[in-house]
């Protein structure tokens, strides 16, 4: 049997709950990310609600994993950022390509350092880091957190669309996209998460060859498996359906559809929770609708509570590289109404509904059939069980590359 292969990891970022480096296990030479507050950090003798999101950054999968990071020097640079916008974001990925060039030079001088190891980075952060690699000689994976310059286009155009939400955004600049299209020249291999960002990523000329379509890896809790889920006879308006919508309330996730979809049901028995932060001007005619619950951005850990009262869960993304809430919602056997621009958990009519289009009228249809339907509902509900891969699924998979 042949060895297997050794990675190392370099995420910005808690993505996907550390799913890549938690599913090589052994495998793992080191994860090298920008923070980590371990169980003994001074940081968690601090009170709750301060720095909360920093110290959900850790895994108990991971403790007893080599793990690099700079939390310090992340704090420092958040601090002394000047910059806003996409300065920002370009700027913290440079210091965090900086930061991990120098890790790994000190990684691969350990004298039992494999000679031909796989590192694995995230797209918009790796530039450096695979520049490096390559000059050493490593295999490089480059995992491509979004559907690309395609989806961009996409949002470009619902941005002219919806002028009405006075959004403060602005499209990469050239430079940024050009960085990227080096990053993928550089990889080996791409790792996308469905279907929908190969395709994006081909239509700006990224041979199909070159890609490797692997779902997220999700593992529920036993909480999940032990919840029960149960539907009344029929909606009211003393027990309307509860439509749960979770994520950035940006255009991008198609909240605009839905708040258009939210005044066409203004006189069923209908409430739509909306929990993310908001990055958008609402008009002032959707905050008026007593029909809308804004709830606002919530912790990681508080999303539970959302996913239990619920009755459906609804991801009308315009684009998304896959959408782990549609996971994290199947786990709570909530069924889905998702847009198929993003990854296939949703079996049509099985589990919830596919949208073919994200407008306000699709979006309203959906939630009428749920309204006169609970009966289905309680059908979907109980065949919710695609949860994502197994991390030893994920292993295999990554193996395969």
């Amino acid at each position: 049997m042949a060895a297997l292969k050794t990675w190392i990891c370099c995420q910005l970022g808690s993505r996907e709950h550390y799913a890549i480096p938690r599913a090589l296990d052994r495998q793992l030479i080191a994860l090298i990310t920008d923070a980590w507050v371990t169980r003994q950090s001074l940081f968690n003798k601090l009170p709750k609600p301060v720095l909360t999101k920093l110290r959900e950054r850790f895994h108990v999968d991971l403790e007893q994993a080599s793990v690099q990071h700079f939390t310090t020097s992340l704090i420092y640079h958040e601090m002394s950022q000047g910059f806003q916008g996409w300065d920002r974001i370009i700027s913290r990925n440079h210091w965090f390509q900086k930061k991990t060039k120098r890790a790994l030079e000190k990684i691969c001088q350990q004298s039992n350092f494999p000679a031909e190891p796989t590192l694995f980075a995230y797209s918009y952060a790796a530039l450096e880091i695979l520049r490096f690699a390559k000059s050493k000689g490593w295999r490089t994976i480059l995992g491509q957190i979004d559907p690309g310059p395609y989806e961009e286009e996409l949002v470009l155009k619902e941005h002219f669309r919806r002028s009405n939400y006075q959004v403060d955004w602005q499209p990469a600049p050239a430079h940024y996209w050009e960085m990227w299209r080096e990053e993928c020249a550089l990889a080996d291999r791409i790792m996308v998460n469905s279907a929908w960002s190969s395709q994006a990523l081909q239509k700006v000329g990224i041979a199909k060859d070159k890609i490797n379509i692997i779902p997220l890896a999700y593992q529920p809790t036993s909480q999940n498996k032990n919840f029960v889920r149960s539907y009344p006879q029929a909606f009211s308006a003393k027990r309307p359906l509860r439509v749960l919508f979770l994520g950035q309330v940006i255009l991008r996730k198609g909240i605009a559809a839905l708040l258009e979809a939210a005044e066409l049901l203004r006189d069923a028995p209908v409430e739509f929770w909306i929990v993310g932060q908001v990055d958008i001007k609402i008009p002032e005619q959707y905050r008026l609708n007593s029909k809308l619950h804004w709830i606002g951005a919530v912790p990681r850990g508080g999303t539970a509570q959302y996913y239990q009262q619920a009755d459906v869960f609804l991801f009308p993304t315009l684009s998304d590289g896959f959408g782990l809430t549609q996971l994290e919602a199947q786990a709570w056997k909530l069924p889905v109404i998702a847009s198929q621009f993003c990854g296939e958990v949703v079996q049509n009519e099985k589990n919830g509904m596919v949208l073919t289009e994200v407008s306000a009228n699709a979006i309203a249809e959906a939630i009428k059939f749920c309204l006169n339907h609970p009966e289905v509902l309680t059908t979907y509900a109980i065949a919710s069980s695609r949860v994502g891969l197994t991390l030893s699924e994920l292993q295999h998979y990554l193996n395969s590359i």
